[in-house]
């Protein structure tokens, strides 16, 4: 009879604590998906940002874009090929 009442009261309170941790791992499961969605939604921002200054970087280092400023900017002109002067230097090998 005895143990029957020590049984009986451990499950009488090992049930609520139980009850409790399952309450607890629950609201704790919850707050972290909610931070991986805060996570994902930031990782998204960032990626969308990413690609327009990807974007940015093609038009701003076109070579139509680099020419005009060249050409209007700086008054530059491109060379023409027999404009070219190409000078070698042959080295000879010393010989010990």
């Amino acid at each position: 009879m005895k143990r029957r009442l020590i049984l009986l009261y451990f499950f009488a309170l090992t049930i609520p604590f139980l009850l409790g941790i399952t309450a607890w791992q629950s609201s704790r499961y919850a707050a972290l998906e909610r931070e991986i969605q805060n996570l994902e939604d930031e990782q998204e921002v960032w990626i969308e940002s990413n690609k327009r200054l990807i974007a940015g970087i093609a038009v701003l280092s076109s070579p139509e874009r680099i020419e005009k400023i060249a050409r209007e900017e700086l008054g530059l002109s491109k060379i023409r090929p027999e404009d070219v002067l190409q000078i070698r230097i042959d080295r000879e090998r010393r010989k010990p």
